[in-house]
């Protein structure tokens, strides 16, 4: 039940190598069986707390600890046409505690729904041609919770130009999940009124997205990338333990469309400044046929100190006008339509700041030999509304 404004918790874990060292192998001889290419280890410590929660209406609290794993380890071969394949396996494992979702039955001391564990596992395949600059790759995953089940599959296709300064980049996701009907306690029916009974109703929920993006390499200093995306969503978008407060204190749980469509652009900019210093910046703009519109500028510096050592410390501002249907608590009507008090679709503005650190010694870390690289990053979250968040992040690299 993971819900509980956690899309930022994916803004921390996206670990940037900043200075990574290029292991290519220029070889006469490129193995043909799958070998070890590397491994990445990272692991994460995440607290949130705020007094929006949607479970109760968005009033109360959104205290929530999350404690997140994820392994992947790549192999790699050429074929009889020197082309490279790649495979990656990962398995990722989340354990939170939710005060907000323990509301879902508040009589007890502490409920089912009050901690959870996610497994994410997932298969990524790609070949690519280094003398055409053409890279195919598809993938699967799936996700495990409480209540929340997900299958994925993706299908990736990438062109370099002729004279691999650019590149035109496809993908193709979709995302096939199925959502447990659990709806707060007292609105239950007297017969299935036990806070953990594995006997509820489900639902589909389906997401399919189409991504677009061209880099190009402009000169020695600057690098572009154009971003593009089309997402449909389709089935229960709401969460069936999200409560309404009506105006005059009726009682119900949200209800929004069941159709969803979104539109990201973004565009990247990498300027390299000399030898020790990269300026990365992104901006995204977002809109979807719910009302939601949303900006997001993103700067992160990159500085080497050393030929082994460097910082990179980043801030990131977002500014969301709220979906139409989003109300606080008792200010929506029974007669509305579409209604929710969820706080994470209404109008607000957050600020995401904080630094990495990464390590990669010639000849491993703390005298390892292949443990290539260590990055740790600190990041502090905050919404105006109330909201805060802090993570820790570590970042094991072995080749």
């Amino acid at each position: 039940m993971k819900k509980l404004s956690l899309a930022v918790l994916g803004l921390y874990i996206g670990i940037l190598g900043a200075f990574s060292q290029n292991n290519t192998k220029d070889s006469l001889y490129r193995s043909r069986k799958l070998t070890f290419e590397e491994a990445n280890i990272v692991t994460s410590y995440y607290h949130q707390d705020g007094n929006n929660s949607a479970v109760t209406g968005g009033v109360g609290t959104e205290k929530l600890t999350d404690y997140s794993n994820s392994f992947q380890v790549r192999l790699q071969k050429f074929d009889r046409r020197n082309r490279k394949h790649s495979l990656d396996v990962e398995v990722g494992v989340d354990y939170y505690t939710s005060a907000s979702s323990d509301k879902i039955n508040p009589a007890t001391i502490s409920s089912a729904s009050s901690a959870d564990v996610r497994v994410y596992p997932s298969i990524n395949w790609s070949r690519e041609n280094e003398v055409t600059g053409t890279t195919i790759g598809a993938g699967v995953s799936a996700s495990a919770e409480y209540d929340y089940q997900s299958l994925g599959a993706n299908f990736r296709f990438a062109q370099k130009t002729r004279d691999k300064s650019g590149e035109l980049s496809v993908k193709l996701q979709a995302y096939l999940d199925n959502l447990k009907l659990i709806y707060p306690i007292e609105l239950r029916p007297f017969s299935n009124r036990k806070d953990d009974d594995n006997e509820y109703a489900s639902t589909p929920r389906n997401s399919y997205s189409g991504s677009l993006g061209y880099s190009q390499i402009i000169n020695q200093r600057l690098q572009v990338e154009l971003l593009a995306d089309l997402i449909y969503q389709k089935g229960y978008l709401g969460l069936p333990f999200h409560r309404i407060f009506f105006y005059g204190n009726t009682e119900g749980i949200e209800k929004l469309p069941t159709t969803r469509l979104k539109i990201p652009l973004g565009i990247r900019l990498n300027y390299f400044i000399g030898d020790k210093i990269i300026v990365r910046t992104f901006y995204r703009y977002y809109q979807d046929d719910w009302g939601l519109k949303a900006h997001t500028a993103n700067i992160e510096l990159p500085i080497k100190l050393s030929s082994f050592f460097s910082i990179s410390p980043f801030y990131r501002y977002y500014t969301q006008v709220g979906v139409d249907y989003f109300a606080p608590y008792q200010q929506h009507k029974t007669t509305d339509q579409y209604y929710t008090s969820n706080y994470d679709l209404s109008t607000f503005k957050s600020d995401f700041y904080g630094a990495g650190i990464r390590v990669s010694p010639p000849k491993g870390v703390m005298g390892i030999q292949h443990l290539a690289a260590l990055e740790l990053r600190y990041g502090h979250y905050s919404k105006n509304i109330g909201m805060q968040s802090d993570i820790v992040t570590m970042h094991l690299n072995f080749k």
